[in-house]
């Protein structure tokens, strides 16, 4: 008997057609991945099942839980079934998190409300759950609040809030994208565990293949609406019998040279940004081959640009090399945020988030900054983009001690100086429209270019990006995931800066988007020059696009080299943790075959 069935499932909201006859099945004990490229459909899936549909659209066919069709049940026995039958982890935790609520009493309040037991139990099991996903209260008091916590750490509380109750089916919609792979790792045992168990079904839903591959038994690949093909997930990415499988799977296992090989070893190899998506609501609306974004054609329309005398928009950048004055220079900076006391009368502790850190970044070059979640990757960035205070220490960028300085006199150094952040939506103003939030750089821009130019470059940014110029009528809301995460570095491109921050920058986009972003950001690089901090737990993109690594544990710098001598023969415990842990699909689907037979 199907613990879930999905049959005809369609949906519209106005005129758009969402999704179209979608048929979907997962049996008790079951693990189901769900893929495809930002904007196909996956989330949609997941809330129509959750019914959490946004107002205004219109689903018809059948979901059916345990044989009892859920697609017309009422609010209140939705609001029975969701987190006691029905567990969801959202794509996007800090907007899954009350922030007026600490993280105890979030995780504690489901077991209460279904459960029917008292504070002090829903607390111990609360607890429980927490240390389960990685965040023991010795280190992480259940009196934090979801700000206090980076993005990995805040993705763990929601993992935990819909495991707390057990429920028969478990929706994870990308679980841990927000995650480092060791953490990563543990997540997803965690989840096997939860499901062997309990007996439950998963739902997961990923644009990582090689995670699906891992942790699914059967995959379900989707595009534009429609599941394309289903089947046992090894035999499938292995077969690859429809050319779109085959397109997800060249674009999960990018290398550095912009090529991508068969996932067995065989087949001819394509460029990074030949796996095409096909994307609705504002993503690209074609399959056909597109031209890269070359030297010539990214410039042209930016030659006139405002603040061009300023260096923002110079000529192309000298070869990397020795001999440079760097771009950027960290020295010993430390940054201490205060901890409370251990009780009552004793003296405030302090935490050192980051500790006596050094480095210096050349211009022109990629510099990839990993490390676990919580290392002190996301503060030392802040203390970078001077949006936090340090302890002590000092920060020169362009030849300048930025360190502390006022608002007024960081103007300079910011038009200069931009930043993709992790949470798409939570950087980004809800009631403002695309134009006017991909246009914000533009102001520190003297002069500041006129409405005409300010569109012109909008749309220029926006088709760079993979979207289309009528997006920048349309608010944050209305796109995806991994759309929101392209509206972001939009804007941090539009003003073609010397230094670019970004942290966790693709985690957030499908494989094929993926690709073309990277080759997107190789290309900014070679042609005018811009340099880049990356702060990312996927090693595959450090691979592909960074020359150094700098490998951070526990607030200081613990191995830096080389990319490819980093990642092939890493020398400390913390690399060496994060290299064996990464996900490979080529070993993964390998290794499904062989169990097998």
């Amino acid at each position: 008997m199907s613990l879930l069935a999905i049959e005809n499932l369609s949906l519209a909201i106005g005129d758009t057609e969402i999704l179209k006859d979608v048929d979907l099945g997962i049996e008790p004990g079951e693990v189901l991945g769900l893929v495809g490229e930002s904007g196909s459909g996956k989330s949609m899936t997941a809330l129509a099942i959750m019914q959490l549909l946004p107002q205004g659209a219109r689903a018809k066919g059948s979901i059916k839980l345990n044989r009892n069709d859920i697609l017309g049940a009422g609010e209140d026995a939705m609001c029975r079934l969701r987190g006691n039958d029905i567990g969801m982890v959202f794509q996007e935790p800090m907007t899954a998190l009350n922030p007026v609520k600490t993280i105890g009493e979030q995780v504690a309040e489901g077991i209460r409300w279904h459960a029917g037991v008292g504070r002090a139990e829903a607390e111990q099991r609360a607890e429980k759950m927490l240390d389960r996903v990685g965040l023991p209260r010795e280190k992480f008091p259940l009196s934090r609040y979801p700000h206090q916590l980076s993005g990995g750490q805040r993705q763990r509380v929601v993992i935990a809030i819909a495991c707390g109750l057990k429920p028969k089916l478990l929706i994870a919609d990308e679980p841990t994208t927000a995650l480092d792979v060791v953490l990563q790792a543990q997540i997803l045992e965690l989840l096997r565990e939860l499901v062997a168990e309990n007996g439950m079904g998963l739902l997961l839903i990923s644009h990582d293949l090689a995670v699906v591959t891992e942790m699914s038994d059967r995959i379900a690949i989707m595009r534009g609406g429609e599941i394309l093909e289903t089947g046992e997930t090894a035999r499938t990415l292995s077969a690859q019998q429809h050319p779109y499988t085959r397109q997800l799977a060249l674009a999960s296992m990018h290398v550095p040279e912009g090529r991508s090989p068969s996932p067995l070893g065989g087949g001819s190899a394509m460029r990074l940004s030949e796996a095409k998506p096909v994307s609705r609501g504002g993503g690209i609306q074609s399959s056909a081959p597109q031209p890269r974004f070359a030297a010539s054609a990214s410039l042209r329309p930016l030659a006139d640009m405002p603040g061009r005398a300023t260096g923002l928009a110079g000529p192309p950048a000298p070869p990397k090399g020795e001999g440079l004055a760097p771009l950027l220079e960290v020295t010993s900076l430390t940054r201490d945020y205060p901890a409370g006391r251990p009780f009552l009368f004793a003296k405030t502790t302090t935490f050192r988030a980051v500790d006596d850190v050094s480095f210096s970044l050349a211009p022109s070059r990629s510099v990839a900054l990993v490390g676990r979640s919580g290392c002190g990757k996301s503060t030392l960035a802040r203390l970078v983009l001077a949006l936090d205070k340090a302890t002590s220490g000092t920060i020169r960028f362009m030849g300048e001690d930025i360190t502390n300085r006022s608002e007024a006199e960081l103007r300079p150094a910011r038009r200069n100086m931009q930043v993709v952040f992790q949470d798409p939506y939570g950087s980004f103003d809800p009631r403002h429209r695309v134009e006017r939030l991909v246009a914000e750089p533009l102001s520190l821009l003297e002069p500041a270019p006129d409405a005409l130019k300010r569109r012109e470059l909008v749309a220029h940014a926006l088709h760079q990006v993979g979207l289309k110029p009528h997006d920048m009528q349309k608010y944050p809301h209305e796109f995806s995931g991994g759309q929101r995460q392209r509206l972001s570095i939009a804007r941090a491109i539009i003003t073609r800066p010397k230094l670019v921050v970004a942290d966790e920058a693709v985690s957030a986009l499908d494989v094929s988007i993926r690709a073309q972003i990277l080759d997107l950001f190789s290309e900014l690089n070679r042609t005018l020059g811009i340099a880049y901090l990356f702060i990312t737990h996927d090693l595959t993109v450090a691979r592909a696009i960074t020359d150094e690594v700098l490998v951070m544990h526990e607030g200081r710098i613990v191995e830096r080299g080389a990319t490819a001598d980093v990642l092939d023969n890493p020398q400390s415990d913390a690399a060496k943790a994060l290299v064996d842990a990464a996900p490979d699909l080529r070993r993964a689907i390998s290794r499904k075959l062989r169990e097998q037979g």
